[in-house]
């Protein structure tokens, strides 16, 4: 027994609309004929082309017969006031019966509140939908171009380490809240609270890149950051009293680890580079008789050349590590491989050897602790100051002084800053 939806889903019938019905089988090949007879008649040039004529087969259902002679199964219906259509297939692909099936199916939702269109287009969706994995490798190509070099590494790396595994198979479609969860909790078991929160906010870029180009409707991670761990997120640790920078400078200089990772430390503080710009130093970005370093844009968060101008000192720690590392790529190589840069955590573990926990000292430090004595000791202009930082703004900087005069204030600078360092290493031991 046939299913009937509410009376207002129903459209009456069409004004322009054939008065045959279709009842039987018989009915739909005496159409037939009649199609086949206009595309005939079209292809001997009888008539240029023939009148659309829609055949009523009940409950919205009809079959339509184009002006060319094609036969389509259509439903007519009107969900929330508004009148749509809904396309079931060509005659005889699709038969009568099955059109009935299609017609009570699509009632069935009607009923239930759904609108049987836009149910099609999104089974439509999840049957061609991509992997979670592929959306976010297409998301993350688009971005090489804005995102620095170390950031997309990070982004990558995160993905592969802690997603990919959890769902990166999964259609997209199919991902839900709960699946973002379980692989949030298993990075939470290895107390990685901030990374845990670093991991949501990549996932959520990822869902609604896939809602722009309507693979999906709805981003599951808003609803999850309540669900996560809290952290004292914070600034990264610094050191900026300058007793106690003193009595760091002594602490590395005293290092008892890698001369690699004792030389990185060094370079940090004197350069007061990003950590990745650091590690990834290569040795043909040094140029000793400029005394110059010329960091790529590629390399740099801002995605501009950024050059650094090398204190005495600094140059020094460079010709004390040129013995060892100077045949690879990198100046501070890992201890396996000339050929591949120190990892992130080395200069870390460093510090903590040393006796700093996080909560005092991080490699990023190194910048802060520049960036405070720089203006409230040394009291160097904030432009200049923020201009070797690398920090936005670098443009109007440029812009107020000649290029020789902004060159020549950041070699005072930097000589400036190692000078104060060795000072206060020397303040320390009096």
């Amino acid at each position: 027994m046939a299913i009937l939806p509410p009376k207002e889903t129903i459209l009456p019938p069409e004004e322009h609309e054939a008065k045959k019905r279709i009842n039987t089988k018989e009915d739909v090949k005496e159409i037939t004929t009649l199609a086949e007879k206009l595309a005939e008649d079209i292809k001997n040039g009888v008539i240029e082309k023939g009148k659309i004529m829609r055949y009523p087969a009940g409950g919205g259902l009809y079959l339509e017969m184009s002006a060319t002679g094609g036969l389509h199964w259509r439903m007519k219906y009107r969900f929330n006031g508004k009148e749509k259509r809904l396309s079931f297939g060509a005659s005889p692909t699709i038969t009568l019966n099955k059109a009935c099936n299609l017609r009570d199916k699509a009632r069935v939702a009607l009923a239930d509140g759904i609108d049987p269109g836009e149910e099609k287009k999104r089974e439509k969706i999840e049957k061609t939908a991509p992997t979670f994995r592929e959306v976010a490798v297409e998301f993350v190509k688009k971005q090489r171009e804005v995102w620095a070099a170390s950031h997309t590494r990070t982004v990558e790396g995160r993905l592969n380490l802690d997603v990919y595994p959890a769902f990166g198979n999964t259609l997209i479609t199919e991902v839900t809240a709960q699946d973002v969860f379980a692989m949030l909790q298993k990075i939470e078991e290895r107390r990685a609270f901030e990374t845990a929160s670093r991991v949501l906010g990549f996932c959520s870029l990822i869902f609604k890149y896939a809602i722009s180009i309507g693979l999906v409707s709805f981003d599951p991670c808003p609803a999850l950051r309540r669900a996560l761990t809290p952290y004292n997120k914070g600034q990264l640790a610094a050191i900026t009293e300058p007793k106690a920078v003193g009595a760091l400078m002594l602490a590395v200089d005293d290092y008892k680890g890698s001369l690699i990772v004792r030389s990185a430390l060094l370079f940090s503080a004197l350069t007061f580079c990003r950590p990745g710009e650091i590690r990834h130093a290569e040795w043909v970005e040094i140029d000793f008789g400029e005394e110059m370093w010329t960091i790529p844009a590629e390399k740099m968060k801002g995605r501009e050349e950024h050059k650094v101008p090398l204190s005495r000192q600094a140059i020094q720690v460079l010709k004390d590590i040129q013995p060892y590392t100077r045949n690879g790529k990198y100046v501070f190589p890992t201890p396996r491989s000339n050929n591949r840069p120190l990892s992130e955590n080395g200069v870390l573990t460093a510090l903590r050897n040393m006796g700093y926990t996080k909560e005092q000292m991080t490699a990023h430090g190194f910048r802060s602790m520049a960036s405070t004595l720089l203006n409230e000791k040394l009291e160097y202009h904030p432009d200049v100051i923020e201009a070797q930082l690398a920090h936005k703004g670098a443009d109007r900087i440029r812009a107020v002084y000649n290029r020789a005069e902004y060159m020549k204030k950041r070699r005072e600078l930097m000589q400036g800053w190692a000078d104060y360092l060795d000072e206060l290493r020397q303040a320390v031991t009096q």
